[in-house]
C-alpha cells in the first residue's frame, strides 16, 4: 500500500468510507429498527440506541416509531339501542409493540391508522348499538344530581336522573377490551380509547329541546297553580273578613236602632200616657201617619167597617161640613 500512488489511496479511502457509511446506522431513543434483506425482515427488531452495523447494499434499515402515538377517529353518526341517532367522536392512544409483526402486516403508520379506523370504528358502533343513550352519556352509576328546592315535589321526572347499569366509562372499557385483541395481531398495543365528544343528531336535538321546554312548562304550571291557590285563599279570607265586618256592623246598627226605638217608645209612652186625652191624641196621630203611608199615590184599599183602622173614617163628612 506504501507503493500505491496518492490518487489511488484517495480513491481507496473514499471507497472504504462509503462502505462504512452504508454498513453503519444509528438508532435513536424514540425509534426501533428492523433490518430487511431483499424486502424480508432479518433477525429481531433493534431497540438499543446507538451505532450499529449491517451488510452494506444488501440490507436496508426500516425505522419504526417507538413512542406513544395518537389515533383521532372521524365523527360518525350511529344509532343507540333506543334508536336515538348520535354523532360520536372518539380518540385513542397506541404504540407499536411488535415491530416485526407490525412491518409484516401493515408496513407503515398510514396503514396502521387505516386499520385503527376500521377496528375501533366498528367496535365503537357495536358498543353504541347495544346500549341506550343514557348509558353512553352518563359516567357515574349512582350520582345524585343537584336539585333546586322548588323542584323537590315537581310532577313527573323533572330534575331526576334515570338509573344506569354501566355508564360511559364501562362502555369505553368494553370497546378497549374487544379492539385490543384484534390489534395485537398487527403488533399494535392499544393503550386507551375514549369518547372525545358526543353530539345529538338534529332531530334528536329538537326532541331534547322539546323535553326541556316541557319540563320548564311543568314547573311554570306548578308555580301558576300554587299562585292561583294562594290567591284564592287570600280572596276567600278577604270575603270572609268583609262579611264578618258587615255582619258585626249590621248587628250593631240594629242594636242601636232597637235601643233608639225603645227609648223613643219610652218617651212617647211617658208623654202620651199622662191622661186619656193624650192617649186618644197619640192614637189619632199614629193612625193618621198610617193613613198617609197606606193611601199615598193611586193606591186602593178595601176595609171592613168594623176594622180598627177604619174607625176615624166613620166620622168624616164627605161634604166637608
Amino acid at each position: 500500500m506504501k507503493n500505491l500512488p496518492i490518487p489511488a489511496l484517495i480513491v481507496f479511502g473514499l471507497l472504504l468510507a462509503f462502505l462504512l457509511y452504508n454498513a453503519s446506522y444509528t438508532v435513536h431513543e424514540t425509534e426501533q429498527v428492523i433490518i430487511t434483506q431483499f424486502g424480508k425482515p432479518v433477525g429481531d427488531p433493534i431497540a438499543d440506541a446507538g451505532l450499529h452495523l449491517k451488510v452494506p447494499f444488501i440490507q436496508e434499515v426500516i425505522r419504526i416509531e417507538e413512542r406513544i402515538l395518537d389515533w383521532d377517529g372521524r365523527p360518525n353518526e350511529m344509532p343507540t339501542k333506543d334508536k336515538t341517532y348520535i354523532i360520536v367522536d372518539t380518540f385513542g392512544r397506541w404504540r407499536i409493540k411488535d415491530a416485526k409483526q407490525f412491518y409484516l402486516r401493515l408496513r407503515d403508520e398510514r396503514s396502521a391508522q387505516s386499520r385503527l379506523d376500521d377496528i375501533l370504528g366498528s367496535e365503537t358502533r357495536n358498543a353504541i348499538a347495544k346500549h341506550e343513550l343514557i348509558e353512553v352519556i352518563r359516567t357515574t352509576k349512582d350520582r345524585q344530581p343537584e336539585r333546586d328546592a322548588v323542584l323537590v315535589d315537581a310532577p313527573g321526572n323533572v330534575g331526576v336522573l334515570y338509573p344506569i347499569t354501566k355508564g360511559r366509562a364501562k362502555i369505553e372499557k368494553e370497546i378497549f377490551d374487544k379492539a385490543s385483541g384484534k390489534l395485537a395481531d398487527f403488533g399494535i398495543e392499544l393503550l386507551d380509547v375514549q369518547f372525545k365528544r358526543i353530539n345529538y343528531n338534529e332531530s334528536v336535538q329538537q326532541r331534547i329541546y322539546d323535553r326541556m321546554i316541557s319540563e320548564r312548562q311543568q314547573i311554570a304550571e306548578r308555580f301558576r297553580s300554587e299562585g292561583e291557590g294562594e290567591a284564592a285563599k287570600i280572596i276567600g279570607k278577604k270575603e270572609r273578613d268583609l262579611l264578618k265586618i258587615e255582619s258585626e256592623a249590621y248587628k250593631r246598627v240594629q242594636e242601636i236602632q232597637g235601643e233608639a226605638d225603645a227609648k223613643a217608645t219610652e218617651i212617647y209612652a211617658s208623654a202620651y200616657n199622662q191622661s186619656e186625652d193624650s192617649v186618644s191624641f197619640y192614637e189619632f196621630i199614629k193612625t193618621m201617619e198610617t193613613y198617609q203611608e197606606m193611601l199615598g199615590g193611586d193606591s186602593t184599599m178595601i176595609m171592613t167597617t168594623g176594622s180598627d183602622i177604619f174607625k176615624f173614617l166613620k166620622h168624616v163628612n164627605p161634604s166637608g161640613e
